[in-house]
């Protein structure tokens, strides 16, 4: 099976350095020198299309702009690019939520995607006057999306649960096709419910081991419920035409990390209720050695960074050579971002996409030729002299 990748839209801001804020962290903590405006976002956006991007993740959160309006906004300014729209269940009515998908999908020509989040944090929900405690989120979730899935085949919806309640709903157009359901979640909650209404379960970047077994983890609950999911993974990346340029990138994006800030950021990310979190931050565990956790695998973004907080560094070949490990292992989504999101789509999709194109592994949307992507004279450089302190050694082991 080829690839699909996605980029991300920083509907917060954009910067040389690793913008702070993300799962969890307080309204205001993200922003960069870039803001987020449609200008802005839309070159993003056209950048991801033209360089072969399925679709592009917008963020939720009161740190950032709501995405179901941004990414409505760049539907007008890109012609095929496809948006996962994150949105959290429960804030809306399921009806209204149901409606407000078909009417994109349709006015959009069908490029809809939608990333379900519970919402790992009680205080950030209690802002938007969400009480529930995490497993009662989950439960309805699941309520909700047995609404919604209801509304789009066309059904008249009478449900009476213990979150939600709605009679005789219908809605007067149903999406077509419906918007496929991305689900994350590394829970005892999260997996049954994730198992039974998405259609593609994500991962945040964990070292390949760990991503193995969680995997294993989703395809017993999947088999006992008798659906068959994709498996998906948020990463960023740096990539360079060198494996030391790369490194080179990735410790000037270290060093223009404050110390107190890691300190201010670790200390509300360690009050998270999200396991998925709790998994990231104990790749690095709030210190700045040893953050290359697997090969090429470094843990350094989630130092500042709610949610996703590893990167894929290395040569092009390098990080082709690890995405296709996690294909290996089942991957076939990857959502990747990196800083600035201009820049990093630009050497990616020059400097990886090829590679994986001429591996058979990937095929530009709109159908041409992946090698005719560009020719980039490094791509093929693996061996790295050394890489930089802070990095966790040239061995990959850190």
């Amino acid at each position: 099976m080829t690839l699909t990748f996605h980029w991300f839209l920083p509907t917060y801001g954009d910067s040389r350095d690793i913008v702070g804020g993300g799962h969890g962290l307080p309204a205001g903590t993200a922003g960069g020198a870039r803001p987020a405006t449609v200008a802005y976002l839309g070159q993003i956006a056209r950048t991801a299309e033209q360089l072969g991007f399925v679709g592009a993740l917008t963020p939720t959160g009161a740190w950032c702009e709501d995405a179901w309006l941004a990414t409505a906004m760049l539907t007008e300014v890109t012609e095929r690019l496809k948006f996962l729209v994150a949105f959290r269940p429960g804030l809306t009515s399921p009806t209204l939520a149901a409606q407000m998908a078909s009417t994109f999908q349709r006015l959009s020509r069908g490029r809809l995607l939608l990333n379900v989040v519970t919402g790992g944090e009680s205080h950030e929900q209690r802002g938007y006057g969400d009480f529930l405690d995490k497993d009662a989120r989950y439960a309805r979730a699941e309520e909700f999306l047995h609404v919604v899935r209801g509304l789009w085949r066309g059904e008249t919806v009478t449900h009476t649960g213990t979150h939600l309640r709605v009679e005789q709903a219908r809605l007067s157009r149903v999406p077509e096709p419906a918007p496929p359901l991305y689900f994350g979640g590394s829970s005892a909650a999260a997996g049954p419910v994730a198992v039974r209404h998405s259609d593609v379960y994500l991962t945040w970047g964990e070292p390949p081991a760990q991503v193995a077994e969680k995997l294993s983890w989703i395809r017993g609950l999947a088999a006992d419920a008798g659906r068959d999911l994709r498996f998906g993974i948020r990463l960023h990346v740096i990539s360079r035409d060198t494996s030391e340029a790369a490194w080179a990138q990735a410790q000037r994006l270290l060093a223009g990390i404050a110390e107190s800030d890691i300190r201010a950021v670790q200390a509300g990310l360690g009050r998270s209720e999200s396991e998925g979190q709790r998994r990231m931050l104990a790749l690095h565990g709030g210190s700045r050695d040893g953050l290359e956790v697997s090969p090429n695998l470094w843990a350094g973004v989630g130092l500042v960074r709610g949610g996703a907080g590893t990167a894929l560094v290395g040569s092009h070949t390098e990080v082709a050579d690890r995405i296709a490990e996690y294909h290996d292992l089942g991957i076939t989504e990857f959502i990747l971002s990196g800083h600035p999101h201009v820049e990093e789509a630009y050497w990616f999709g020059e400097g990886v996409l090829p590679i994986l194109g001429r591996r058979g592994l990937w095929r530009h949307p709109d159908g041409g030729p992946a090698a005719a992507v560009a020719d980039v004279p490094f791509a093929a450089s693996n061996g790295r002299s050394g890489a930089p302190a802070g990095n966790g050694g040239s061995s990959g082991q850190g």
